[in-house]
């Protein structure tokens, strides 16, 4: 009556398994997430597969679950998530070992071949996994979007989004539960509500969780940059619980390349767009994921991309080179013509181009106060975050453990130094 879930890949896999979870222990399961060690009865793996690497984790994480089974250390072994929903009879004839490999949404099923009822009265439902102050907000499902490089569609289909009331539902009860801030995602963040609604509806839907009694912080995450709504950006400004942050994924800069990349954005309507967002909210951090070494990227457009990203100073920035994913229009139609050991060097400069970048503008908040609110405790620190900090793929803030704070509260904090991604600070200051 163990079960270990172990969740790879994205946010939204882990509120997957989140929900997996609870329907399990409404069942009498005795559940553990992403355990260090595996506790004897059955694992589940919800994998990645989104890119090579990620693929490459999951199958290694699958063939060591299965040496552990015939080890005698584990009962059972079963495979759900976008890899197993993408190559399930691949999987199924090279992993034998495997009891059974099941869909990214095949979650009834899972429960059903373990002679067990998937409850669907309870499906929003959950065991949440992250410090439990906040929450990851899994708003859609799919992208009706064809960038010629992206599998998620294929894996996922169309885009697909939740109602309204049933998100805010889903809100007040987390608040319930002790939760402060909502990190709000989907594939696609603008274009929610298109398909069930018959217009964008973001601004609308993030203006009803900001007033939710109980949210305290609202954060936003990946949006696209083509036809994004000025909407979006009044409610941010206008709610002080919206965190002034978007995560909006602008993967190139080069007309070149973003053409190829089926884009559907120019390099200056990109450009004109972060200046309005930082016209309508001057405060606004902006983090970005660029994409290196597509098919076709010259020297000129990698040197086009880097000016661009001294120019536009990324509060944070991430980035990786591009794999080619079969089924995709860059598979079928581009020749992978930039060598790995270029694409790897393009990477390596522009990160580096960021770390100096991040360092800068976090030295300027030196001397500043900063509302943060406090994750854990490690070693001599507590280490929280601004509003302008995602967890896991942003910078922290770490205070010395003296000071004797309490983990999911908020507190006003003069930041004394930093470093190129990190901040350290105090509560005790003079105001």
């Amino acid at each position: 009556m163990n079960v270990d879930i172990l969740t790879l890949g994205c946010s939204k896999n882990l509120v997957d398994s989140e929900r997996l979870l609870h329907q399990f222990e409404a069942h009498g399961f005795t559940t553990y997430h992403n355990p260090e060690q595996t506790h004897g009865g059955i694992a589940v793996v919800n994998t990645c597969g989104f890119i090579a690497a990620a693929k490459e984790e999951s199958i290694n994480v699958i063939l060591e679950l299965c040496q552990q089974k015939e080890a005698g250390n584990l009962k059972q072994v079963y495979v759900m998530g976008c890899l197993s929903e993408r190559y399930m009879s691949e999987l199924q004839e090279e992993i034998p070992q495997v009891d059974k490999f099941y869909g990214k949404f095949d979650w009834d099923q899972l429960l059903k071949g373990l002679s067990q009822r998937y409850d669907f009265r309870s499906a929003n439902e959950r065991q949440i996994t992250t410090p439990p102050h906040y929450a990851y907000l899994k708003i859609a499902e799919g992208c009706d979007r064809k960038c010629a490089y992206c599998a998620i569609p294929l894996i996922t289909g169309k885009h697909i989004s939740r109602p309204i009331e049933d998100i805010l539902a889903e809100v007040r009860t987390l608040v319930n539960q002790g939760v402060k801030e909502f990190q709000i995602i989907e594939q696609e963040l603008t274009y929610y509500g298109v398909d069930l609604y018959h217009k964008q509806c973001i601004a609308e839907l993030v203006e009803k969780i900001a007033e939710t009694p109980g949210v305290e912080w609202v954060r936003l995450h990946y949006a696209y940059p083509n036809q994004f709504p000025d909407s979006l950006l009044e409610v941010i400004s206008k709610h002080d619980n919206i965190c002034n942050y978007l995560d909006i994924a602008l993967q190139h800069i080069s007309d070149n390349v973003l053409q190829r990349m089926h884009r559907h954005v120019t390099k200056q309507e990109t450009i004109d767009l972060i200046r309005k967002m930082r016209e309508k909210v001057p405060d606004i951090c902006i983090r970005t994921t660029l994409l290196l070494g597509f098919p076709g990227e010259t020297d000129e457009d990698f040197e086009e991309l880097l000016q661009f990203v001294k120019e536009t100073r990324f509060n944070r920035l991430g980035a990786f080179v591009y794999s080619e994913e079969e089924g995709t229009y860059a598979a079928n139609h581009y020749k992978d013509d930039v060598p790995e050991s270029v694409k790897q060097e393009r990477l390596d400069r522009l990160m580096e181009l960021q770390r100096g970048i991040s360092e800068e503008l976090n030295q300027e908040l030196i001397g500043s106060v900063l509302k943060t609110i406090i994750d854990k405790q490690e070693g001599d620190y507590y280490i929280g975050r601004t509003a302008y900090d995602s967890p896991e793929v942003d910078g922290e803030v770490y205070i010395n453990k003296a000071e004797n704070l309490q983990v999911g509260k908020f507190y006003d904090v003069l930041i004394q130094d930093a470093t190129d991604y990190d901040l350290y600070g105090t509560t005790q200051y003079e105001q």
